[in-house]
């Protein structure tokens, strides 16, 4: 697996550029069949919104870590300058491309609002569940993106619950809506009136309409322009000059717009205040000139904010957004260790899935031959005894083999992992390096040429053992080596297979 995240954004290509490289929705799933088709492509998800384009891939083949990174993410930059018809100039110089943990990285900081041009501004986390749930409806994530996109989006969950990233408004628009919250309890049983119709008021109308407010009224000099914006957020679109007749209906002031001249002065609020029986207005003048009569500010039950009342709060918020921040980069750092310690845990599945085969093989072979032994007429209790020993020979054999051979080659690497690995204690294991005994080194208990030979003991004939007798563990299959066998003089004996 060589999980890679391409892309570009907005601190590193042009407004020009992130249009012409955005995916539109009724683009999307075509673009990722078609990504698929590509070479070396397995698993595709995009994110496109108006501030980054960033593609993630899962790459068919595991690529050498010292690979050059140019070459890895080539057959990505080569697919997204075909589908968009670019030139390949025109990403050279503004892509960015993250590889394995660190575009597992990337994806967390981006899911958690740390690369946004707002600093941790909470669409971003929806737009990218969108891109993963389009891309599984499509059918193009696999298990890699699968893994990836779970630890993303738990890791923005911790970010968002366990640190104020989020709380406090680093826009005008937001801090004016912010501050409006502060004033009413519940603004959806309240009415805004939003002077002008520019961007900035088009994202006062956003926060507003997120946050439930009751009705929404937009004034502008053309109606036309009023009535465009008042569509996307179900308000009522009026003209400047019908201003007077509407405003004693509005709880919420706020006014963006390019005039020279002031809009609202204080007659004007203060018969509006008549009418509304000096129920209190909060207003939020944002534009330069502004639009609002500072005398207005000094009526009774009316609460008005000037940008710069807002900038105040815009810079608090950033300096706690930035604390915030740095939890929340350790809170990633954490969630790529995590991700990786997966990735490593499922890389074992493999290993371990092919050593339980080998084993239930061996089990199988071994009831094979003692149920036809039962069918024989043999006695279930020797039965029994030989399909204990060719268990056990055989699942030993091979490891004990190649544990002789680490010892004899001084590896004690492969024997500390296999203390480690089988849970053996000094008790129950004779290293290579113990001291011999007074009467001479240890031996095996077991031939070297059985060792040798290549196969397990137990597939001689079964042996009948009588009281007395040698048992068929030490001798295996009734076979004695006496020169391999410590004297009768001897503390102990030490078996081999005790390794």
């Amino acid at each position: 697996m060589t999980l890679l995240a391409f892309g570009i954004n907005h601190n590193t290509a042009s407004l020009d550029i992130r249009e012409r490289v955005a995916f539109a929705p009724e683009q999307m799933r075509e673009a990722l069949l078609k990504a698929c088709d590509y070479p070396h492509l397995e698993e595709i998800a995009i994110l496109s919104t108006c501030n980054r384009t960033e593609v993630y891939v899962d790459l068919l083949e595991s690529a050498d870590p010292a690979a050059d990174p140019a070459k890895l993410y080539a057959p990505v930059q080569h697919w997204l300058e075909s589908f968009h018809q670019l030139n390949p100039a025109d990403l050279d110089s503004c892509h960015y491309c993250y590889r394995d943990e660190e575009a597992v990285g990337h994806m967390m900081k981006v899911a958690s609002g740390l690369d946004s041009l707002v600093l941790g501004e909470p669409q971003i986390l929806g737009q990218m569940k969108s891109a993963y749930s389009v891309a599984c409806d499509a059918g193009t994530v696999g298990r890699s993106l699968h893994n990836a996109f779970h630890q993303v989006f738990g890791i923005a969950k911790r970010v968002r619950t366990e640190t104020a990233i989020g709380e406090n408004p680093v826009s005008v628009a937001y801090a004016a809506v912010s501050l409006a919250q502060q004033i009413f309890s519940d603004l959806k049983q309240d009415t805004a009136l939003l002077i002008g119709a520019g961007e900035t008021i088009e994202l006062v109308a956003q926060h507003l309409a997120q946050q439930g407010v009751g009705h929404i009224i937009v004034a502008n000099r053309t109606l036309e322009r009023a009535s465009l914006l008042a569509e996307k957020f179900s308000a009522e679109a009026v003209l400047l000059a019908d201003i007077p007749d509407h405003l004693h209906r509005a709880d919420i002031v706020i006014t963006s717009t390019a005039s020279q001249l002031p809009l609202l002065g204080k007659g004007a609020v203060e018969s509006a205040l008549k009418k509304r029986r000096h129920k209190p207005m909060f207003m939020v003048d944002i534009a330069v000139p502004r639009d609002v009569e500072p005398e207005v500010g000094e009526l009774d039950d009316v609460y008005l904010y000037s940008v710069d009342d807002l900038r105040e709060v815009i810079d608090e918020g950033k300096r706690s957004r930035q604390q915030a921040a740095e939890k929340a980069a350790t809170i990633v750092a954490d969630g790529v260790r995590q991700y990786l310690r997966e990735q490593r845990a499922l890389d074992s599945v493999a290993t371990i899935k092919a050593y339980r085969q080998k084993a239930e093989s061996v089990r199988d072979q071994e009831l094979s031959k003692a149920l036809k032994s039962l069918e024989s007429g043999a006695a279930p209790e020797q039965v029994l005894s030989q399909l204990a020993r060719g268990l056990t020979n055989k699942l030993l054999h091979g490891p004990t083999t190649r544990l002789k051979k680490a010892g004899a080659s001084g590896d004690n690497q492969l024997l500390d992992l296999t203390h480690e690995l089988f849970d053996l204690s000094g008790e129950d294991t004779v290293r290579a390096d113990s001291k011999p005994t007074a009467n001479g080194p240890l031996t095996s208990a077991v031939p070297d040429s059985a060792m040798s030979a290549g196969k397990p003991c137990n597939d001689e004939p079964l042996a009948t053992e009588r009281p007395g007798s040698e048992s068929a563990d030490a001798v295996c299959s009734g076979r004695k080596h006496p020169e391999n066998t410590l004297p009768d003089h001897q503390p102990s004996e030490r078996k081999l297979h005790d390794l």
